[in-house]
């Protein structure tokens, strides 16, 4: 039987979709669902300080990459004792999570057993699904891969808004201070919601951009979903937003069209939940024009009145106090 250690929360998502949550023994100190892998040991933790404002912690990534340092250390220790077959991480972003140059070092000082490395890329709605065909192969079942992603595939089908391009106009934020625009796989899913994505390109990675480029696309919808925020944190820095120059003149801010959403458990988490992300962009979208929430197909959590998931967005409200 496999032993597997994912060391991304994404992929040890990918894990429990095609059924292996049994043979997870390890994860990195983000994994946080489904649930039950909390219990698991954590095999990473962060060298800088997570909790700091956006601007620190932008500032801290750009210290350690002028100075070729990793922002996580990988517990050889641990991962020694776990003794796993297969360890999966990324090579998509150094800052998102444990890429895999920090997984090949740990391993060539002496990690016994010579595991499998299993390194993803998603860069796109279609990396995802390779990515979850890739996971599936390497434990040998991937038969399962492909009904995995053919029932993904079958049930963001049904979510799709059709008239693509026709929608309103939106600008979806990756990181507040500075800003940054989100890219990667966030493209194609505000298309299959109904809107027109402004910044950003599909498959490349998430562009930095500058007030007055988001002030002068002047969108519909302004959509704030910071990487590793989750919602209450979110609200907690708007301050970086609301105090720049002309941000009540914005035809969102006019129009109460300023969202804010989860970007930790769901924007920036490509694995299966990218269904849950459509869902709430989906239902985002029709809330700004108007219309009924979207039926909240397939999901696996809580419903609740204003969201198809319990705490996954909200409309922002100024007067709101973020906790």
């Amino acid at each position: 039987m496999p032993r597997i250690v994912s060391l991304i929360a994404s992929a040890t998502e990918i894990v429990g979709a095609l059924g292996q949550l049994d043979n997870l023994v390890g994860r990195s100190h983000e994994c946080d669902y489904p649930e039950a892998v909390r219990q698991l040991p954590a095999c990473t933790r962060p060298r800088i300080a997570v909790d700091g404002n956006s601007q620190e912690i932008d500032r801290l990534v750009k210290e350690s990459a002028r100075t070729f340092v990793s922002i996580y250390d990988v517990f050889e220790d641990v991962l020694e004792r776990l003794q796993p077959t297969h360890i999966v991480t990324q090579i998509q972003c150094e800052v998102c999570a444990v890429s895999l140059r920090d997984v090949e070092q740990a391993v060539a000082r002496g990690i016994k057993g010579h595991p499998q490395i299993v390194s993803l890329q998603p860069d796109s709605l279609a990396g995802i699904w390779q990515d979850i065909r890739r996971v599936a192969g390497a434990l040998g079942i991937p038969g399962r891969g492909e009904e995995v992603v053919e029932a993904l595939q079958g049930r963001m089908r049904q979510l799709s808004v059709p008239g693509a391009g026709a929608g309103p106009r939106v600008a979806c934020i990756e990181w507040m201070e500075p800003l940054m625009a989100a890219g990667n796989w966030t493209p194609e899913l505000i298309a299959m919601a109904g809107g027109v994505n402004l910044f950003g390109d599909a498959g490349k990675h998430s562009p930095w951009m500058s007030w007055q480029q988001l002030a002068g696309a002047d969108p519909d919808v302004l959509l704030i979903a910071p990487c590793g925020f989750d919602l209450a944190r979110t609200g907690q820095e708007m301050y970086w937003m609301t105090g720049r120059p002309g941000w009540r003149d914005l035809r969102a801010v006019r129009n109460g069209c300023v969202y804010l959403a989860d970007g930790n458990r769901y924007f920036n988490r490509p694995g299966p939940r990218v269904v849950e992300t459509l869902e709430i962009l989906v239902e985002i979208l029709g809330n700004a024009s108007g219309k009924p929430l979207a039926d909240a197909r397939g999901s696996d959590q809580s419903h609740d009145r204003e969201g198809v998931v319990a705490h996954s967005w909200r409309r922002y409200d100024e007067l709101v106090t973020w906790r």
